[in-house]
C-alpha cells in the first residue's frame, strides 16, 4: 500500500475500511499497464489490432492481408464471391500464438464482394463470419449475415478538423435510435437522421447526441443490445460512409456524438457472432456457466484473457479513429463488475463491491478502457451504466476510481415512475423525491434523466402516459378541456425541470421524450406481424399548433437553454433552502438561481413567502405555467419581487399557483 492515501479514500470515511481493497484494484490496473507496454510499447500501440486482424489492404505490397485469432481451430479456409465459395482453394496458414494469415493479390478482392471464412474444428466445420470484420450485410431473401469486403475509391470527406467537443462539464444529451426516426412505418437511415432530425436537436439545444444500435446486431428489435459484429456499423441504416455523414454533420452543428457501445455481453448465436468461432466454448468468452448470462440469453467476456482485452480496446479506437466519435455509454456495466451481475441485489453493505462477487477483470478492463478514451481525445466523454453505484466508478483511476466521466443517474427514472404508478399527488413525499435526486456520491458526476429508452419499452409506459394515458389519442387539441392532461403537461413540465437542475452535473432525454411522444416502443417482431406503427417517432405531433405537444416541446427548449447557457450543471450541487410539506412546496437555489416549485394538486398560494440566498430585485426567468408552455398565465413575467430581510432571512414573496415551477434570477448579480 502506498503512503499517501489515495484521493478516493481519503475523501470518504466510509471508504477506509477497504482502502486496501481500492488499492489492489489500482494495483491490477497498473501490473496490466506494464505487462502491455512492456509486450507492445503503448496501450495505444496494444489497441492497434483492428490494424492487424480482420482483412486489411497493404498499400505498400498492393495486397489484401487477412488474419484471424482461432486457437482452437485445425483449419480455416477464406471463401467468398472472388472464389465462388470454394471451401478449400484459400487455405489460411497458421502463423503463432494460435494466428491465422492469408495474403491475396489487390484484384482478388473486389469493394463490395462478400467473404466468410470456413472454419474446421474438433465440433466440425462451419462457415463463419470474420472477428474483426467491418461491414455485414444481410441477405434479405433468407437472412443469412455475411462479411463484406469495404475499400470505397473514394475516402470520406471529413470536414470536422476544427471541431472542438463542447464542455464535458456541461452533458446535455439527447439519446436516440436512428432506426426509429423516421415518422413513416419504415426503418429509417443514417442519412435522414442526419438530415431530417439533427437540426431538430440542435434548435431543441442539446450539445451531444448518444446513438443507440450501431454496432451490428441480428436482431433489429434487441434495441442493438445483442451484438454480433463489434467493428461493423449496422447495415440496416446504411453504408459506413453514411454514418461517417451523420457524425460530420453534427460535428458541424457543434453536437458531440457518443456510441451507446456494448462490451458487456455478446449474441449467443454462431452463424453471425464471435460464440464459438475456434470451434471451442472458451475463446472470447467464459466457458458455460460463467460464460452465459441466463436473463440475457447472451455470452460473456473473459476480460482476463490478453486477447479479449486487445479485441476491445482495439474495438474503442477503432470507432473513435475510424468514425470520430466523441465517447461512449458504455451500457451493463454493473453486469460486468460482478459475477451476479448485479441481478436480485441490494447493494446495502460495502462488503458487496469490494468483497463479495467481484469481477476484478472486468473492472481492470474498464479502467483500461477510460485511460485509452482519454489517451485518444483528452476531451472525450463515457458514461457507466451502472445500478449498483460502485465507489469511484466515475473518478479518475489515479485517485482510486474507475475511470469513467459520469454515471447514469439509474434510480431517478424508477422513483417517478414508482410514484406516479403508486401514489396520488398529495401523497407524494417532497424530504425523499430531493433525497433520491441528490443521492450521488461525492465528487462523481452523474447523468440524471426523467425517463430513457428503458421506460419507454413495450410493456412499460412513458412519463406521458403514466400521466395522461388513453387521454392522449382524444384530448389532446388545444381547444378539449381535460383535468387530466392539464395535470399530465403540469406535470410533465416540472418532472423534467427538478430532474435536470437538481439530479445530477449531466442531462439526458431519450427521443420524442422532449414532446411527451405517446405510447411505447415495440420494435417489429412476430407478436405484432412485424409492425412498424410503435418503432418511429410521430413529429408531427409536436409540429402541429393544433395540439398540445407544442407545449412540451416549447418547455424543454427552454429548460435546456436555460441550463446551458446559465451552466447549472457545471455549478455546485443544488442548495435545498426549504420543503414545505403541507404546502407541497420546495425551494431550492443553484449557480444563484431560486427554484420554487408547487406541487400541490389544487392550491395556490398568496404571498407565498419563499427564503433565498442574498438580498436583491429578482425576476422570474422561467415559469411553467407560461401559456407558450400549456399553463394558465396566473403568474408575470415582467413583475420585480425585491427581496425581504425577516429574523435575519432574505425572503422573496410571489403568488405561487398550483402544478407549477417558477425560476428567479437576482437581477443585482
Amino acid at each position: 500500500m502506498s503512503l499517501k492515501k489515495l484521493a478516493l479514500i481519503e475523501e470518504d470515511i466510509w471508504l477506509q475500511p477497504y482502502e486496501n481493497d481500492v488499492e489492489l484494484r489500482l494495483n491490477r490496473f497498473t501490473q496490466k499497464v506494464t505487462e502491455i507496454e512492456y509486450m507492445h510499447g503503448s496501450l495505444l500501440n496494444f489497441a492497434n489490432a483492428f490494424k492487424y486482424f480482420g482483412l486489411n489492404f497493404d498499400e505498400i505490397n498492393n495486397q489484401w492481408i487477412y488474419r484471424e485469432w482461432a486457437p482452437g481451430a485445425k483449419a480455416l479456409f477464406l471463401i467468398g464471391d472472388f472464389n465462388q465459395w470454394n471451401r478449400q482453394s484459400h487455405p489460411l496458414q497458421y502463423i503463432q500464438n494460435g494466428i491465422w494469415e492469408i495474403k491475396l493479390n489487390a484484384e482478388v478482392l473486389e469493394h463490395k464482394s462478400k467473404i466468410k471464412v470456413h472454419v474446421v474444428s474438433e465440433k466440425g466445420a462451419m462457415d463463419r463470419i470474420p472477428a474483426y470484420i467491418q461491414r455485414v450485410i444481410q441477405n434479405p431473401e433468407n437472412y443469412d449475415f455475411a462479411g463484406q469486403v469495404w475499400n470505397p475509391l473514394q475516402k470520406f470527406n471529413w470536414t470536422d478538423k476544427n471541431y472542438t467537443i463542447p464542455n464535458y462539464d456541461t452533458a446535455l444529451i439527447y439519446e436516440c435510435h436512428v432506426g426509429m426516426s423516421s415518422e413513416k412505418e419504415e426503418m429509417s437511415t443514417y442519412i435522414q437522421f442526419a438530415d431530417e432530425i439533427l437540426p431538430r436537436i440542435h434548435h431543441l439545444g442539446y450539445n451531444y447526441i448518444q446513438i443507440m444500435a450501431i454496432q451490428e446486431h441480428p436482431y433489429y428489435g434487441s434495441f442493438g443490445y445483442h451484438v454480433s459484429n463489434f467493428f461493423a456499423p449496422s447495415s440496416k441504416f446504411g453504408t459506413p460512409e453514411d454514418l461517417k455523414y451523420l457524425i460530420n454533420k453534427a460535428h458541424q452543428l457543434g453536437i458531440g456524438v457518443l456510441m451507446d457501445i456494448v462490451h458487456s455481453h455478446a449474441v449467443k448465436n454462431l452463424a453471425e457472432g464471435l460464440n464459438e468461432l475456434d470451434g471451442t466454448d472458451n475463446q472470447y468468452f467464459h466457458p458455460e456457466p460463467r460464460g452465459y448470462h441466463e436473463h440475457w440469453d447472451s455470452k460473456l467476456f473473459n476480460y482476463g484473457k490478453p486477447e479479449v482485452l486487445q479485441f476491445l480496446l482495439s474495438n474503442i479506437k477503432y470507432w473513435m479513429e475510424e468514425f470520430h466519435f466523441d465517447g461512449f455509454r458504455f451500457d451493463g456495466v454493473t453486469s460486468m463488475l460482478y459475477f451476479h451481475h448485479g441481478m436480485f441485489m441490494n447493494f446495502d453493505h460495502y462488503d458487496k463491491y469490494f468483497k463479495e462477487g467481484v469481477e476484478w477483470d472486468a473492472i481492470t478492463y474498464l479502467q483500461l478502457a477510460n485511460t485509452l478514451i482519454k489517451q485518444i481525445n483528452p476531451n472525450s466523454v463515457s458514461i457507466a451504466e451502472d445500478m449498483s453505484g460502485m465507489p469511484g466508478i466515475s473518478r479518475k483511476v489515479e485517485d482510486g476510481g474507475i475511470g469513467f466521466d459520469y454515471r447514469l443517474g439509474m434510480g431517478i427514472p424508477d422513483y417517478w415512475i414508482k410514484i406516479l404508478k403508486h401514489l396520488p399527488d398529495e401523497e407524494w413525499n417532497l424530504d425523499e423525491l430531493w433525497s433520491v435526486l441528490q443521492n450521488r456520491r461525492f465528487k462523481e458526476k452523474t447523468i440524471a434523466y426523467a425517463e430513457s429508452h428503458d421506460q419507454a419499452l413495450v410493456g412499460d409506459k412513458t412519463l406521458a402516459f403514466w400521466l395522461m394515458d388513453k387521454e392522449m389519442y382524444f384530448n389532446m387539441h388545444i381547444t378539449n378541456q381535460s383535468v387530466i392532461v392539464d395535470r399530465g403537461i403540469a406535470l410533465h413540465k416540472m418532472i423534467r425541470l427538478i430532474t435536470s437542475s437538481v439530479g445530477g452535473e449531466g442531462y439526458l432525454n431519450f427521443i420524442g421524450n422532449e414532446f411527451g411522444h405517446p405510447e411505447w416502443i415495440d420494435f417489429p417482431r412476430e407478436g405484432n406481424n412485424w409492425s412498424f406503427a410503435h418503432a418511429r417517432r410521430q413529429w408531427s405531433l409536436a409540429d402541429n399548433p393544433e395540439l398540445k405537444y407544442q407545449f412540451l416541446l416549447n418547455l424543454d427548449k427552454q429548460m435546456i437553454d436555460f441550463i446551458g447557457q446559465n451552466k447549472i450543471l457545471s455549478a455546485l450541487p443544488a442548495q435545498l433552502l426549504n420543503i414545505d410539506s403541507h404546502n407541497k412546496v420546495i425551494v431550492y437555489e443553484r449557480n444563484n438561481f431560486h427554484f420554487v416549485f408547487n406541487f400541490n394538486p389544487i392550491k395556490s398560494i398568496e404571498n407565498y413567502h419563499f427564503p433565498v440566498n442574498q438580498k436583491g430585485d429578482y425576476q422570474i426567468v422561467l415559469n411553467t405555467d407560461d401559456a407558450q408552455l400549456g399553463g394558465f398565465d396566473r403568474v408575470k413575467n415582467d413583475i420585480i419581487y425585491p427581496a425581504f430581510l425577516k429574523d435575519n432571512q432574505w425572503f422573496v414573496s410571489v403568488y405561487l399557483t398550483n402544478r407549477t415551477a417558477l425560476v428567479f434570477k437576482n437581477l443585482s448579480i
